[in-house]
């Protein structure tokens, strides 16, 4: 009982946790508070910025691997003492991420139109939202070498730093859209034009952090032999996003067929899962880092043993999410919406989605533990076998008509083919491969 309540690696795997968490809202805040002050300037304005968010979005997700694939290798490499190659392998993630950066700028700055047009914007709605994409794109490098850098600094386990640098960066992002939106009148151009230069600061904030340090022969040139370990691993992860944003694409399509209460009942749940996702994805990074720190150590048992633990930390914290969302079953929606009909219809969902949380809770665990292991190429067959699992319910509920509750019996179809295949993976052992490389 006592190794089920505490265990010696509880203090580290929230040590690294807390401040995880913290970073991780960093994102979302931005877009509450450009949301909150595009708010007041019109409806036009306010579904402009939800067309340009939905593609600005999906580009951080999709370059999510500049982080998780820098802490694998740099939490590998910590482990086992090389602390200059470590250093070695952040300069390649500052080139990379600059390049990737600058190449992500461009192609979004010459496709906002028909990427708006894509996501079904139109008339000045869609011009706005456009002309939003092409000035944020600005941003996208530095946004890119921040992920970077959260990536290294979480594989030193240092959490604490680029909590303080997101920290600063949203508070100057609100001063500066205030001053911009209001103080001086720039209208929408000012929400995303005060949010590149927050972004650039932090850019360069992150970009010295990757580039200091290390001892007079640590090469900080583009180099090959380094590059491509983390372009394998960031092409694995891409395919696992992509993935799984295709999942969540396709149950949105569906739901839309369903009518309006249960779409608008959906995004009720949905969002309000990402939300509460970010906690569970904390315990994740906190797992990447420890995991990868003891194999690079060769100490593959250590890495089992936090393994484990984060897994029964992950359920029990699941577990007791679910239970708060099945006694606010009545209430948490009637925070959002005071709509009879979405509320008949987020009262029908709401115990899949409760039972969501411990599933996916479980799955992140695992999903940390692999990717802090550098186990990648797995996880993205896993993430495609789950796609694969999922489209046939979700076309299955499209056909018989079972709405927004088959498909959120989908997605909890998805996710146990997603923790079977990554808990079969965890105790088999095979990912637990140790030393430096």
């Amino acid at each position: 009982m006592p190794g089920v309540l505490r265990s010696p690696h509880d203090r580290e795997i929230v040590a690294l946790a807390l401040p995880a968490l913290g970073a991780l809202a960093a994102e979302p805040l931005y877009l509450l508070v450009d949301t909150a002050i595009v708010g007041h300037l019109g409806t036009r304005e306010l579904a402009a910025l939800a067309l340009a968010a939905s593609v600005l979005g999906v580009v951080t997700a999709l370059c999510n691997f500049l982080a998780y694939g820098t802490t694998a290798q740099v939490a590998r490499l910590s482990g086992a003492g090389e602390g200059d190659r470590a250093r070695e392998i952040a300069a390649q993630a500052f080139w990379l991420s600059l390049g990737l950066g600058l190449l992500v700028a461009l192609a979004v700055i010459a496709l906002a139109d028909p990427l708006v047009a894509l996501l079904g914007g139109e008339g000045e709605t869609a011009d706005l939202a456009a002309r939003y994409l092409r000035l944020s794109a600005i941003g996208l490098p530095a946004a890119l070498l921040a992920l970077g850098g959260q990536g290294f600094l979480r594989g030193v386990a240092d959490l604490r730093t680029p909590l303080v640098i997101l920290g600063v960066a949203n508070l100057v992002n609100a001063i500066l859209e205030v001053v911009l939106v209001y103080g001086l009148d720039t209208g929408l151009d000012g929400s995303a034009l005060g949010t590149v230069v927050a972004q650039a600061g932090m850019g360069v904030a992150f970009a010295v952090l990757l580039l200091r340090g290390g001892g007079p022969g640590v090469s900080r040139r583009p180099r090959p032999d380094l590059l491509r370990p983390l372009l394998r691993m960031g092409g694995d992860i891409v395919v696992r996003t992509a993935a799984l944003l295709g999942a969540f694409v396709l149950a949105s399509a569906v739901v839309a067929r369903a009518g309006e209460p249960s779409l608008a009942a959906h995004q009720i749940a949905f969002q309000l899962f990402v939300f509460l996702a970010l906690t569970l994805d904390a315990l994740a990074i906190a797992g990447q880092v420890l995991v990868g720190r003891r194999l690079g150590a060769r100490d593959a048992a250590g890495a089992a043993a936090v393994g484990r633990r984060l897994v029964v930390l992950s359920a029990a914290l699941g577990v007791a999410v679910a239970l708060l969302l099945l006694a606010g079953r009545s209430l948490i929606p009637q925070a959002f919406t005071g709509d009879d009909a979405v509320l008949e219809r987020a009262g029908a969902l709401w115990p899949l989605f409760a039972l969501l949380l411990p599933l996916g809770a479980v799955t992140f665990a695992f999903d940390g533990i692999l990717i802090g292991a550098g186990d990648t190429r797995f996880l993205a067959g896993a993430m495609v076998l789950a796609l694969l699992a999922f489209a046939p319910v979700a076309l299955l509920a499209l056909h018989r008509g079972w709405g927004v509750v088959g498909v959120w019996a989908g997605l909890n179809w998805l996710i146990v083919v997603r923790a079977a295949s990554t808990g079969w993976r965890f105790r088999s052992g095979r990912w637990a491969v140790v030393g430096a490389r």
